[in-house]
């Protein structure tokens, strides 16, 4: 049995359940307008999946603006980190929100990227981070909502809902880049089989352990597709225009928008 077959198979067992699998779309690393973006936006409108832009604030250009606000599909832009800078030591994992710069330069930082995408992109614009290289130092959680996030999203099963009083988590779970060796599509088989580990992991209504692997999943957060529209090769194009084709067909997959993961149109989440 194919992987496309495994993948309806589990979307079949949704269905027979009587729940809806929830899907969400994140791409990352949106500065400007151009072919690739262009391709990325027809394919969102072709298959109907809203799109949750991840936009870099001190390189986002005026055209990608317009882009954005001509664009036929549901599009919301995130707030990819500042400049996506590295600020880590030699020889440590690339982190732009690490524990190497005093924490109300940070602040100044996402605080004034905030604005520089709320003046561009408007309403399109949500209070959602997107942290650079999906990398946060844990002390700097508990900030961000007093910054004037709601959102938190970076790659793997969340481990919580709410990681911080007033922000909502939403993960992805399945980025179909592969960054090493050398980068190129993840593969075929490898991304299918981490989007059906994760759904059978949900419907199955259990945690899975850290452990356990690439299957582990929280039930109730939506699975999460991760592209990176500058730097995709054909065979990724191709997957994704292909699991996007399979999710928007089938009954039982919805695909929901940045407000709907991240809870947006409720009040704040406050904890008692």
């Amino acid at each position: 049995m194919s992987g496309w077959q495994t993948l309806h198979r589990e979307l079949e067992a949704w269905r027979e359940s009587g729940r809806a699998a929830t899907f969400w779309w994140r791409d990352d690393d949106a500065v400007d307008g151009g072919p690739a973006l262009d391709r990325l936006l027809d394919l969102a409108e072709q298959h109907r999946a809203p799109l949750s832009l991840a936009v870099i604030p001190a390189r986002a250009t005026a055209a990608l603006a317009l882009r954005l606000e001509g664009a036929a599909a549901h599009v919301s832009v995130l707030q990819h980190g500042f400049d996506h800078a590295n600020h880590a030591p030699e020889g440590e994992k690339s982190m732009e929100l690490g524990p190497h710069r005093p924490c109300v330069a940070i602040c100044e930082e996402l605080a004034g990227g905030q604005a520089m995408l709320k003046a561009k992109f408007g309403k399109q614009a949500v209070p959602v981070l997107v942290p650079p290289w999906n990398r946060i130092a844990d002390e700097f959680v508990p900030v961000l909502a007093g910054l004037g996030f709601r959102g938190l999203s970076a790659h793997t099963a969340r481990t919580a809902l709410r990681p911080a009083e007033g922000l909502v988590a939403c993960n992805t779970h399945v980025d179909v880049m592969r960054w090493r060796p050398e980068r190129g599509f993840l593969g075929e088989n490898e991304a299918l089989n981490l989007l059906i580990g994760n759904l059978r992991a949900r419907r199955r209504a259990k945690v899975e352990s850290p452990a356990d692997g690439p299957c582990r999943a929280e039930p109730d957060e939506p699975s999460g597709l991760l592209t990176h529209h500058l730097v995709m090769d054909d065979a990724a194009w191709s997957f994704v225009a292909r699991l996007l084709a399979m999710l928007s067909d089938h009954p039982a997959a919805r695909w929901i928008t940045a407000d709907e993961a991240f809870h947006l149109s409720a009040a704040p989440c406050v904890d008692s």
